[in-house]
């Protein structure tokens, strides 16, 4: 079957953007109405979106099921409907919360368990999907593609609900709710329908059907694959962990006001973005040179990030005049090319080893990946109070949690050069001439 091209790309990307037009309404306007409207505690969304991270631990299994069934057309479908299911049932989760909290509550809990499933079995088969039909120069511009599209997806969706959403009733947050979750399903449907053909895995008719225990535990027994997800946990450790730090930092050290740091976290998030496009951009305008590869970004935005993070520790020492805000982008900057070939080369890496196991393989990087980001914040903020409790200066507290941050992304760019070479020398010893079988079997590890 034909490598996709641009536009199969761009059609594939839409059910990022259906994914995010749903989790967006989830993790901010039923957060914002859960607080404000019905004043409830803050923590109660907290440990609702803690709880669809959660879930993501099972991503392993989905993978395993697209694995033993052959397809993943199926799987990306199930998981949106799922996902669509969750997040019209966290809207009227929160609208039964006005005449009675525990059934409401209850309602909820279930609405945030499909959200995690369904984020969890459809990211998972989608990116396996891309890694099959998506060939090697293009995949770190598909990664940022497919990013940038779930991003335009929570940017076009707050803007159309929002307006839609005024004046604001519990019937108009169901309705709303109810139309993005029907309208995203649609966009996914006909966003794949054709695209996998007769099946994209290649799974062997005659290979006996394992158990989900002994695929994991063969999964993880590969060099790579153990390696590539111990680097996306702490990788995505680090780059989550200052995301409940910075904004009150940025208040203790330089007086900037609620307002000024929110606006400073845009200020981030616009060089995630911007970092996201650099590495598509140039991987695809440079794809025969070595800043073209996944390793060269990778490894390069981990040393960026931390370099970045450094300069964060120095700003709490030197204060007024650092060049703060030119950090904060270059931050974001790090974090974005990073992230993108991260995601890059995780679709590349799932091909390596028994190709029968590439949705399991996804799904231990996206579990990994998952959990990382879903308990980063809360670590990072454990980090500064208990930093603050052994050190009187609250400014040296913050500051070396941004050290250790810094650490990990130094290890996380150590795993990579690692994975890397791994991979190569992988390839090279797969490309080379068979003239005696049996000897090569052995090199092979066959």
């Amino acid at each position: 079957m034909k490598p996709l091209g641009w536009l199969g790309i761009f059609r594939l990307g839409l059910v990022q953007t259906a994914l995010g037009a749903i989790v967006v309404l989830t993790t901010s306007t039923i957060n914002r109405v859960m607080v404000v409207e019905l004043a409830l505690p803050a923590m109660l969304p907290g440990l609702l979106v803690g709880l669809h991270y959660a879930v993501q631990v099972l991503r392993p299994r989905w993978g395993h099921g697209a694995d033993v069934g052959g397809r993943l057309t199926p799987w990306i479908l199930g998981g949106m409907a799922t996902l669509a299911l969750g997040g019209f049932g966290a809207a009227l989760g929160v609208a039964l919360m006005q005449n009675s909290t525990l059934l409401g509550l209850m309602v909820s809990t279930l609405a945030f368990l499909l959200i995690g499933i369904g984020v969890g079995a459809s990211g998972t088969s989608l990116l396996v999907l891309l890694s099959k039909r998506v060939e090697d120069k293009r995949r770190p511009a598909a990664a940022t593609i497919v990013w940038v599209m779930m991003i335009i997806g929570f940017i076009v969706t707050a803007a159309t609900a929002g307006h839609f959403l005024d004046p604001f009733s519990f019937s108009r947050l169901l309705a709303v709710s109810g139309a993005v979750s029907a309208l995203a399903f649609l966009v996914s449907v006909l966003a794949v329908s054709g695209v996998e053909g007769a099946g994209v895995l290649q799974k062997a008719e005659d290979e006996p059907k394992i158990p989900f225990r002994e695929a994991i535990l063969e999964v993880w027994a590969e060099p790579h694959s153990r390696l590539f997800a111990i680097f996306i946990f702490l990788s995505m450790v680090a780059y989550s962990a200052q995301d409940l730090i910075l904004e009150p930092f940025a208040g203790v050290v330089f007086g900037l006001t609620p307002g000024e740091t929110t606006k400073l976290a845009g200020l981030q998030h616009a060089g995630v973005l911007a970092g996201m496009i650099m590495v598509g951009l140039v991987s695809t305008v440079f794809s025969r040179h070595k800043a073209a590869t996944t390793r060269f970004w990778t490894v390069g935005g981990c040393l960026a990030s931390a370099l970045a993070l450094a300069g964060l520790v120095a700003s709490a020492i030197i204060g007024e005049g650092f060049p703060f805000r030119p950090n904060v982008f270059l931050l974001g900057l790090a974090n974005g090319a990073f992230a993108a070939a991260a995601i890059g080369a995780m679709m590349r890496l799932v091909n390596e080893g028994n190709p029968s196991r590439a949705g399991i393989r996804m799904g231990l990087w996206g579990a990994a990946q998952g959990i990382a980001f879903g308990a980063g914040g809360l670590v990072g903020a454990m980090a500064a109070d208990i930093a603050r409790f052994f050190i009187a200066s609250q400014v040296a507290a913050y500051a070396v949690v941004f050290a250790a941050e810094g650490v990990l992304f130094l290890v996380s760019a150590v795993l990579a050069d690692r994975i890397a070479r791994q991979s190569r020398l992988a390839r090279g010893l797969a490309e080379q001439p068979r003239k005696e079988p049996d000897i090569s079997g052995l090199a092979l590890g066959r």
